[in-house]
């Protein structure tokens, strides 16, 4: 990735909480806790959800930057959910650490300097399990990002099958 590609995803990053509370914005609180399949998410799920994933890459980053070479913590997202009860947890309390976590984030990312995004930290298995390949700090950052657009359109999908059967 270029300094000019690097600095634009750093900036997409960015506004990643606005992008998602704006997508949150359109859709009801009376459709928030519809679970469009009884293994998928409802709105308030996958809220709880962002605030989970948002700390892990929090600290995902850190190490990247801090201890370069060192071993990540695998999670299962839809364990968690299950046995952390997501549906039962504070919404605002989420949407803060959200907030936060992608905040302070940002602001370390804008003070690193270009040849720490090449560091590489290790999945248990050496390579990251989804993408299979390397992960530096520029690869966490293209997951990063599109995270939140992947999770937008599951919003967006769950608000549609709500409206179809409501």
């Amino acid at each position: 990735m270029t300094p000019d590609e690097r600095n634009e995803k750093i900036e997409e990053y960015g506004r990643g909480f606005e992008l998602f509370t704006a997508a949150l914005a359109e859709i009801p609180r009376e459709a928030w806790e519809f679970k469009p399949a009884p293994n998928e998410w409802s709105v308030h799920e996958l809220i709880i959800h962002m605030a989970d994933s948002e700390s892990i890459g929090a600290m995902r980053a850190r190490k990247s930057i801090a201890e370069p070479g060192s071993t990540l913590m695998p999670y299962d997202d839809a364990g968690w959910a299950v046995k952390l009860n997501y549906a039962k947890q504070n919404l605002e309390d989420a949407l803060q650490t959200f907030r936060l976590a992608r905040q302070t984030t940002y602001n370390v990312l804008k003070m690193v300097p270009d040849r720490v995004f090449e560091h590489e930290v290790f999945h248990p298995e050496k390579v990251h399990p989804e993408y299979g390949e390397r992960y530096t700090l520029d690869k966490w950052l293209y997951i990063y990002t599109a995270h939140i657009r992947e999770h937008i359109e599951q919003l967006q999908k769950t608000y549609q099958a709500w409206k179809e059967k409501y």
